[in-house]
């Protein structure tokens, strides 16, 4: 009678487990999707939504930073809108990792736009890293790097577009 209820105890546990690690990755790839959407849109909301507004918060992208957070939304994220004629950022491979209250994620990107004052056109590959910490009920950013050079498809591989 006691190996049974062990046992179903414990079968019980790894299904709670195995719940709360989709239900977690399901929220943090949203968070990524939401923050994509609002790089292309040039909108702060999903940013503040999203990310923990705290003194250590930090973005940091090919070299430069943004801190705190209304540093990299009224700086870098909403001036984008105007200054581009388009943006398109296209992440494909999510790998996330949980534990407990801590979780990062590594994604492949590919970025493209276009300068609305030179016209330049760019189309730039790489990687970004998010850092989360899990807070009261859901995931917050609280550390992202990204790092992207000219986009080579040697080098890169094919991009499975996130588009819908």
């Amino acid at each position: 009678m006691i190996k049974v209820l062990l046992a179903t105890i414990l079968l019980a546990t790894a299904s709670l487990s195995t719940y709360a690690s989709s239900k977690d990755e399901a929220e943090i790839t949203q968070i990524i999707m939401d923050l994509k959407t609002g790089w292309e849109q040039g909108n702060g909301a999903p940013f503040r939504e999203h990310i923990l507004d705290f003194k250590g918060f930090r973005s940091i992208e090919s070299g430069g930073q943004n801190t705190p957070l209304d540093d990299l939304i009224t700086h870098h994220v909403e001036p984008e809108k105007t200054a581009l004629e388009y943006l398109t950022i296209d992440i494909a491979n999510i790998e996330i990792h949980l534990e407990k209250d801590f979780a990062w994620a590594i994604t492949d990107q590919r970025v493209k736009g276009k300068v609305r004052k030179n016209g330049k056109t760019f189309d730039k590959g790489g990687y970004q890293t998010f850092l989360f910490r899990h807070i009261g009920d859901s995931w917050k950013v609280v550390h992202s790097h990204s790092s992207s050079r000219d986009y080579n498809p040697k080098r890169h591989g094919p991009m499975k577009s996130t588009r819908k």
